[in-house]
């Protein structure tokens, strides 16, 4: 006997529909850091064989005959070196750790890939500056983002910042740190971002835990004793944490200041203050000698008051583009027509991205501006208290970079994108608006520097660092390579303008170069 068969009504019908809901979170971060590297290497590479000037003509091969074959050699290198460096007006320890390390990436580099000195150079330093335009990235989303970074979609910021950092990549003259030291100055920059992003992110509602206090405090104390970029993190930060806990995350002012940020902060001030006061002192008893290195020496008086408010705008682009290319007709040309097609092709992308970026409100764009003004008027100030920085200012020239433009091309960018988000009505064709100018202009930063390459090498002291590059490139231990070496030494020996410490220097990182490579003299008889 069988069981009855219940008779149930039909199921109804419903029609399917396909939702296509774009990328993912992930993959729209992954387009988003993407432009990030990117944007930036179009704008700098007219610059891939500027020739090394002023320390790196020297700095490049002595470090790098030093320490490639040892690199742990570098830091008691550099403690024994202290005393001297502090007679000299700075102390800046891991600085200069850095700063030596980077000088022998670039010519190991050089000397795996068989090419110049110099192209090695400048490649470390355009990583320097793709890891500061990834740091602009996620420090502008680290302060507006309210939860996890990563969980959500990127904001529209993201989508403009990296074409507004890369357009003020400019080298706007020779102490700029795009042309001079920029390795290590653009990471300087780089980490002063990194610091307040990391203090942005630590959740407020959550306790500080024990095992981070030493962290914190050494961590306050390696600030103090890196370099003068260095210094402006944690006034950034302090600025950062109170901007985002008050227009971000809502708190009330008493939670902002004793929630868990502030606390990290705290730390940080500790262990940075005492290093800072006692350096701080030696230094000022050495200056007041007058045996002090210019670049280092801290000058107050009326042309500071008159040059801080022409540092607080010499990063704007077009002030910086008169720098680079002071005469002659240079919008136009390749570099302008493959920069063009390249930075409009990651343009494009940020702009197809848009719709699905996660949107900003005044507030949010509020405390990133904050930020941003913060660290324009940190460097500033500290650009305007070096007497060469006076000097430019008293002279007329706007616009020429200093060691401050690291930071403050990096802050302008960020407060002009904050800007253009207070704007609430026709957002949308705003936003593309922006990408679209700031794509622009780092074009014309690319032909700019194009321009200011091809000035630098109508040098002949320029010529002949490149002449240098070459030959030690592909050293020849031969006789006839010593008499090509000797012959390059003669040259700049009488190349006007090079005193005896000039020659000496020379001398002593091409002999210790040359050693480093073949074990031969760099001019037999004599540098060795």
């Amino acid at each position: 006997m069988s069981a009855p068969t219940i008779d149930a009504p039909a199921a109804p019908r419903a029609g399917m529909r396909f939702v296509v809901e774009g990328p993912p979170v992930g993959a729209l971060w992954r387009r988003a850091l993407t432009r990030a590297v990117l944007v930036p290497l179009p704008v700098l590479a007219p610059l891939i064989a500027l020739a090394p000037s002023r320390d790196h003509r020297f700095n490049l091969y002595w470090h790098g005959g030093m320490f490639r074959d040892d690199p742990l050699r570098i830091a008691p290198h550099t403690v024994d070196s202290l005393p001297g460096y502090l007679r000299l007006g700075n102390f800046r320890l891991f600085g200069r750790m850095l700063e030596k390390a980077l000088d022998t990436a670039a010519y190991a580099l050089s000397e795996v890939l068989g090419l110049p000195v110099n192209v090695g150079f400048r490649l470390v330093s355009f990583v320097s500056a793709v890891v500061l335009c990834v740091a602009a990235v996620l420090l502008a989303e680290s302060v507006v983002a309210r939860g996890r970074l990563f969980r959500r979609a990127p904001s529209t910021v993201a989508a403009v910042v990296p074409f507004a950092v890369a357009a003020g990549f400019v080298a706007a003259g020779g102490s700029s740190p795009i042309v001079l030291f920029g390795g290590l100055y653009l990471g300087s920059a780089a980490l002063v971002l990194g610091v307040t992003a990391a203090m942005c992110r630590i959740d407020p509602e959550k306790p500080l835990r024990l095992w981070r206090v030493p962290l914190l405090l050494l961590g306050g104390a390696a600030l103090a004793a890196f370099n003068e970029i260095a210094y402006l993190a944690l006034p950034l930060a302090t600025a950062a944490v109170l901007a985002r806990g008050w227009l971000v995350l809502d708190l009330r002012p008493a939670r902002v200041f004793t929630a868990a940020p502030a606390r990290a902060l705290g730390l940080l001030w500790v262990g940075f203050l005492p290093v800072f006061l006692a350096v701080r002192v030696v230094i000022q008893r050495y200056c007041s000698a007058g045996t002090c290195y210019k670049g280092s020496d801290v000058r107050f008086g009326p042309d500071t008051l008159a040059a801080f408010p022409v540092r607080a705008i010499d990063w704007l682009p077009p002030l910086m583009w008169r720098a680079a290319a002071p005469r002659g007709s240079w919008l136009g040309g390749l570099v302008l027509a493959a920069a063009l097609v390249v930075i409009g092709w990651l343009a494009w992308q940020a702009i197809r991205d848009r719709p699905r970026l996660s949107q900003v409100g005044r507030r949010h764009a509020l405390a990133l501006a904050l930020t941003a003004g913060t660290l324009v008027l940190l460097g500033a100030a500290m650009g305007s208290l070096n007497a060469d920085v006076q000097q430019l200012v008293a002279s007329g020239r706007w616009g020429y970079g200093w060691r401050d433009s690291s930071v403050t091309t990096t802050a302008g960018a960020l407060l002009m994108v904050a800007l253009i988000h207070f704007v609430r009505r026709w957002a949308a064709p705003v936003l593309v608006a922006a990408i679209v100018l700031f794509a622009l202009a780092a074009t014309v930063s690319a032909a700019a520097n194009k321009r200011q390459r091809d000035i630098a090498m109508t040098s002949p002291a320029a010529r002949l660092a490149d002449r240098v590059a070459v030959e030690m490139a592909d050293f020849d231990p031969s006789p006839d390579g010593a008499a090509r070496r000797c012959a390059l030494r003669s040259e700049f020996v009488k190349l006007p303008g090079n005193s005896p410490f000039s020659v000496r220097r020379f001398d002593e990182s091409l002999e210790t170069a040359a050693r480093q490579r073949a074990d031969v003299a760099f001019c037999p008889g004599v540098t060795g």
